[in-house]
């Protein structure tokens, strides 16, 4: 039986979207430090979901450390709006009864999207340290929110009408699992195939569609989705956009991610001449990213937030993808 994808539509994964047609795209957003950040982040997810967006994604603290409100929010947008909540499960550093208690705390609140990260060490940890916990890759992972998803619903009950008593056993839904890609290349991979190995081990392991990390040029993601579906990967692969709107922000993303200076982007962002032409910069490259993934064939868009309503809200406007606000 042939699993959902991430809310996706039922179209091949490489289908080019109509011109025509709106777009799907998708937000994330993280957790506030403290509760006191709570009411300011429910008020972006409001507005954030009366754009229509496919779901929004709650990102998850290395470790646990920010688990109860990433709940309390995931929680939130379940009750408050009618976008599914889709939450990140990171792995490295848990055992496996820790990872299984927190997706059975998830999935006993209604939550049954995941996107599952093998997140990075935790602090003070290295990557050659010999305990890195019982789950080594992401792959593990899917396997794991399968498996207990599976314990915790095997089935469904259906009552049949006129016959008191009785029931029409079903099979339970699956839960929805997203996994990352990596365009340019994961900072720890040793070859630019091993992100292509790596993903190809997550659709095996039952992974429904891949969300990928940052890229700068449309020809980057294009590229990567050629080869990977030369090789065999056939979910969806939805591109990650995030609109760099300062200099600062662009260091910041390329110390994280290993990647190289995009030349043009970062000599837009240090001439501008000030803050509020560096977000008109940053908006209009990432609206051109988008139209032009969308062009090449993506079944859609992921827009990193920032928690921040309004920037993402522009990029999809001046993408075309949403209207255009008008003035009261």
């Amino acid at each position: 039986m042939t699993r959902a994808t991430m809310s996706l539509p039922e179209t091949s994964p490489d289908t080019p979207v109509p011109a025509d047609a709106a777009a799907p795209f998708s937000f994330e957003i993280y957790p506030p430090r403290t509760a006191a950040g709570l009411p300011a982040l429910y008020e972006t997810i409001r507005v954030l979901a009366d754009a229509g967006p496919r779901f929004i994604s709650v990102t998850f603290g290395a470790g646990g450390s920010t688990t109860d409100r990433s709940l309390a929010v995931l929680t939130h947008i379940l009750r408050e709006t009618a976008v599914p909540p889709v939450a990140h499960l990171t792995c490295v550093g848990s055992t496996y009864a820790d990872a299984t208690a927190v997706i059975r705390e998830f999935l006993d609140a209604g939550i049954t999207r995941f996107l599952a990260l093998r997140g990075d060490p935790p602090a003070g940890t290295a990557e050659e340290d010999i305990y890195l916990g019982d789950l080594e890759s992401a792959a593990q992972l899917v396997q794991l929110i399968d498996r207990v998803q599976a314990e915790c619903s095997p089935y469904r009950e259906q009552e049949i009408p006129g016959v008191p008593g009785a029931a029409r056993v079903q099979p339970a839904p699956r839960v929805e699992i997203a996994v990352a890609a990596f365009p340019n290349g994961h900072p720890r991979s040793r070859h630019r195939f091993e992100d292509i190995d790596a993903l190809l081990a997550k659709q095996a392991a039952g992974a429904t569609s891949a969300i990928t990390q940052l890229f700068f040029h449309a020809d980057e993601y294009l590229a990567f989705v050629e080869r990977a579906r030369a090789a065999g990967v056939r979910i969806p692969i939805v591109p990650g956009i995030m609109p760099i709107t300062s200099p600062a922000r662009l260091r910041r993303v390329l110390e994280l991610t290993g990647d190289p200076r995009p030349d043009d982007l970062g000599e837009a962002l240090e001439t501008a001449t000030d803050a509020a032409a560096q977000r008109a910069v940053g908006i209009a490259h990432a609206a051109d990213l988008a139209r032009a993934v969308l062009d090449g064939g993506a079944p859609g868009i992921h827009l990193y937030a920032f928690n921040n309503h309004e920037t993402v809200l522009a990029v999809l406007r001046a993408a075309g993808l949403i209207e255009q606000e008008t003035l009261a």
